[in-house]
C-alpha cells in the first residue's frame, strides 16, 4: 500500500501517524520547463493498526521533514530541503523551508539557508500557498492521490478493483523549485522524517519507491527504515528472501529482482518527461502495478484501480481534502 503504514505490523513509525511517509512525486512543472514540482506526502488520515482516524494535527512540530537529493550517483545527499513546523496556542501551524548542500546535506539537523518562513499550513479546503522568489510552497491536508486495492492485497492479492484510498486524505508538502537549484542531469531523490521528540534526532521513516518497505523488509524492517540508500546493498538478501515467499521466484531470481528494487531512491531528470519508475513520478502514474509485477514475477500485473479524478491542474496539484476538519486555522 505504497509507503503507508510502514511501522511495525502495518502501524506507524514511532507510533506517530504524522511521521509516516506515504508517497514521493517529482515531475517537471507543467508549462515551465525550468522548474520542477516535488511532493512529499505523509500522515495518512486513517490507520490500519490501530484502525480508525488519525490525529487532525497535520505535522509533528518536533520533527524534520526532509527531501534528500543525490546529484552525482553515489547515493549520498548533495542537496537537502528541510521543513520544520511550529504551532501557536490555537493549534495553527506554520512552516519553515530551508535548503542545505554539500556535506551538510548528508547529515541530520534542522539548519540551512532559509527559503521560506512562516508559511501557513492548510487545514481546510482552501490551499494556502506561499511564494518566495522562484519558489512556491504548500503544506497541509489534501486528498490522498495514491490509488490501490488495499483489501485485495491483504487477501492474498485477490483484487476486486476497490480503491481503499478514494476517500482518504493525507498531508502534503509541495515544492515548486527552479531546476537550477537541483543540479543538472539525472539525480536520485528520497524522503525521510526525523523525530526529535526524545531530545536527539532519530530517523523515523525513509523511502522513495512505492510499496516495497511495507511488503518486503520483514524482521529487519526497523534497520531498513533507519538506513540510507547507500546502505541498501546490505538489504538485498532480506528483500530476496521476502520475494521468494511470494512463490514467484527461485533464490537466484529473487536476488536479481531485489537488485532492481534497491537502492531505494527515485531517479529523476527534470529535462525529461516524468514516468514512473524510469524518471520521477506523476500523481497519476500507476506505481503499484509496477511493484506488483516485480513482487509476483509477472504473475499479477494490475489491481484494476486507476488514478483519482480530483487532481488539480495547477499548484499544489493535489486535490482538496475530503474531510472538513475545522475552519482554516491561521497563525497570528
Amino acid at each position: 500500500m505504497s509507503h503507508h503504514y510502514s511501522g511495525p505490523d502495518y502501524g506507524f513509525p514511532h507510533g506517530d501517524a504524522r511521521l509516516d511517509l506515504t508517497d514521493l512525486y517529482a515531475f517537471p512543472k507543467p508549462g515551465d520547463a525550468g522548474k520542477s514540482i516535488l511532493i512529499m506526502n505523509v500522515h495518512p488520515s486513517v490507520g490500519v493498526n490501530p484502525a480508525g482516524p488519525t490525529t487532525d494535527d497535520p505535522f509533528a512540530t518536533q520533527a524534520v521533514y526532509e527531501l534528500k537529493i543525490d546529484t552525482d550517483g553515489d547515493l549520498v545527499a548533495d542537496i537537502a530541503y528541510r521543513v520544520r513546523f511550529n504551532s501557536d496556542k490555537n493549534g495553527a501551524q506554520t512552516a519553515t523551508l530551508r535548503r542545505v548542500q554539500g556535506g551538510q546535506a548528508a547529515g541530520t539537523g534542522d539548519d540551512g539557508q532559509s527559503i521560506i518562513e512562516g508559511a501557513p499550513v492548510s487545514t481546510a479546503h482552501e490551499a494556502l500557498v506561499t511564494a518566495a522568489g522562484d519558489y512556491r510552497f504548500f503544506a497541509g491536508w489534501r486528498s490522498d492521490p495514491f490509488f490501490f486495492d488495499t483489501m485485495g492485497a491483504l487477501n492474498n492479492l485477490q483484487f476486486t478493483g476497490e480503491d481503499f484510498f478514494a476517500d482518504k486524505d493525507v498531508c502534503s508538502i509541495v515544492l515548486e523549485v527552479p531546476n537550477s537549484a537541483l543540479g543538472f542531469g539525472k539525480m536520485g531523490l528520497w524522503q525521510r522524517t526525523v523525530d526529535g521528540a526524545g531530545g536527539n534526532w532519530v530517523q523515523a521513516d525513509r523511502g522513495a519507491l512505492a510499496s516495497q518497505s511495507v511488503f518486503l523488509p520483514g524482521d529487519e524492517k526497523a534497520a531498513y527504515q533507519a538506513g540510507q540508500p547507500a546502505d541498501d546493498a546490505g538489504f538485498i538478501p532480506v528483500f530476496a528472501h521476502s520475494l521468494e515467499h511470494t512463490d514467484g521466484y527461485t533464490p537466484e531470481e529473487a536476488r536479481r529482482a531485489a537488485g532492481i528494487l534497491l537502492p531505494d531512491n527515485l531517479p529523476y531528470d527534470p529535462s525529461k518527461q516524468a514516468s514512473y519508475p524510469a524518471n520521477g513520478r506523476t500523481l497519476s502514474d500507476d506505481a503499484i502495478d509496477v511493484f506488483l509485477s516485480i513482487l509476483t514475477n509477472g504473475k499479477v500485473t494490475r489491481d484494476n484501480v486507476g488514478p483519482h479524478t480530483d487532481l488539480l491542474t495547477s499548484f499544489p496539484y493535489v486535490g482538496s481534502p475530503h474531510k472538513m476538519r475545522s475552519a482554516e486555522r491561521v497563525a497570528t
